[in-house]
């Protein structure tokens, strides 16, 4: 959880540093209103018929769209995304909300079981209450779409505790929601210190906890939340390893390798970051690649010549300088990049390491930002034990002309998600979560729409 200061959530340009908004703490009374709000909005919410649920999703893509161009220049003025990528993300929190208003109530219906003899069972997936979600800034949208979408169509409710710098984003978010007819104080903000989210979480008013974060966040809610036996969902991030054979197609690779590395400006928990490149082929991935790279343009985000913009935020431009510098000083070769871009703004050159080992912070931790690893694997065995060298899990990439050898593969591969011939992506049919320290739970697909329900077995005994 990002700790601002002052009591005071700041958003401020990083294209130019200028100051957006504040938004001061809540108080203890402030926060005890909302969160009795919520529960009465939660208890309305519950009780309403699933066909009046759905009609609300639908209404609330239409305002997703008919809002796309406000919402995406929010976007991009509070964390720097670049406008195309900006509205792309709009459309893809409307497009998931369209597939859970058409799939959701048959995902959550009652779901009869048979056993022996003439009594009658079901399984029926049934709210559990609020969920307190504490979400990231890189995608200040879909993160929560993608949480909320989910959680609320069961009958629960949400309360939104968004990171600082995207506070605009967090309240353009509740006021789509109530905008399409949700009920006030069902999609609420928190906006709170890391004490009072803990004791949020405490709050017997909250049902449970999902978050999208770091390792230290992550292990800090789920310590409060397990302290107070309630559930809770992490994404924690990844290093996900971007796998190149010898009988890949090489220029599909690159084009699609720095599409997932640099999008966003590298801000992407879901996304290449370590390449592992068989030998036979890591001269030519490696010198297209780098071309590739250096083709990219960093510019104001609201320009569509810019292929990249800024990072969101200085303090994270630092950090991931210091990574580079560390991985240099371990024996790393810069090829191109590595450096903070001068100007006003939280700009970073994108960049290729190469030479890039296990012990090396580029290839160790995550590096959130527009750099990009190479490794070089002797054979497809040793690529495969240098992509599960990693705390991390949370998905991969694999490029080869051999499907069925991809497949089985993927099966000893340690993440949560493997795109053959393809980047780390997410979709609304497709489960996403992560092992090892990425976290555990999955959002989107039938598995997110279960997962904040309780699943209550009714079991009806035959009376003569």
């Amino acid at each position: 959880m990002s700790q601002p200061t002052n009591n005071v959530a700041v958003s401020r340009n990083p294209a130019n540093g200028e100051l957006i908004a504040t938004y001061a703490y809540q108080t203890p009374s402030e926060v005890e209103r909302l969160l009795d709000a919520n529960s009465a909005a939660f208890r309305l919410w519950r009780a309403t018929p699933m066909r009046e649920r759905v009609a609300a999703y639908r209404r609330l893509s239409a305002t997703l769209r008919d809002r796309s161009d406000t919402l995406a220049a929010l976007i991009t003025a509070e964390m720097g995304k670049t406008i195309k990528a900006a509205r792309a993300e709009v459309e893809k929190c409307a497009a998931t909300i369209d597939w859970i208003a058409d799939n959701g109530p048959a995902i959550l219906a009652d779901e009869p079981v048979s056993v022996d003899g003439d009594d009658q069972v079901h399984v029926s997936y049934l709210p559990i209450g609020t969920v307190l979600a504490v979400m990231p800034w890189n995608f200040p949208l879909w993160q929560v779409v993608r949480a909320s979408g989910p959680i609320m169509l069961s009958g629960n409710g949400f309360l939104l505790k968004h990171a600082p710098n995207v506070m605009g984003s967090a309240y353009a978010l509740q006021e789509a929601y109530e905008a399409a007819g949700f009920p006030k104080g069902l999609f609420a903000n928190l906006i709170a210190d890391n004490d009072t989210v803990a004791r949020t979480i405490e709050d017997p008013r909250v049902a449970a906890v999902t978050l999208t974060g770091s390792m230290r966040a992550g292990s800090a809610v789920a310590a409060t939340a397990g302290k107070a036996l309630k559930k809770s969902l992490l994404e924690l991030g990844g290093a996900d390893a971007f796998i190149v054979l010898a009988d890949a197609n090489i220029d599909l690779a690159v084009k699609a390798g720095v599409e997932a590395r640099f999008q966003n400006a590298g801000q992407v928990c879901l996304a290449a970051k370590r390449f592992i490149l068989e030998q036979p082929i890591a001269e030519e991935f490696t010198r297209k690649f780098v071309a590739a790279v250096q083709q990219m343009t960093a510019g104001d985000p609201l320009d569509p010549a810019s292929t990249i913009g800024p990072m969101a935020r200085g303090d994270l431009r630092d950090e991931l300088h210091q990574q580079v510098e560390r991985t240099i000083a371990a024996g790393a070769t810069l090829v191109v990049g590595g450096r903070k871009l001068d100007g006003p703004g939280n700009y970073y050159a994108p960049t290729v390491l190469t030479n890039v080992q296990p012990g090396m912070a580029a290839f160790d931790e995550e590096t959130f930002g527009p750099v990009a690893a190479i490794t070089v694997a002797d054979n497809a065995e040793h690529a495969i034990l240098l992509a599960n060298t990693s705390d991390y899990g949370l998905g991969g990439s694999l490029w080869t002309s051999d499907i069925a050898r991809a497949q089985r593969i993927a099966r000893r591969l340690e993440t949560g998600g493997v795109f053959i011939n393809g980047y780390p992506a997410s979709n609304a049919r497709i489960p996403v979560g992560g092992v090892k320290k990425s976290g555990y739970g999955r959002e989107l697909s039938h598995f997110g729409l279960r997962e904040f329900t309780n699943a209550q077995a009714v079991w009806a005994k035959t009376v003569d």
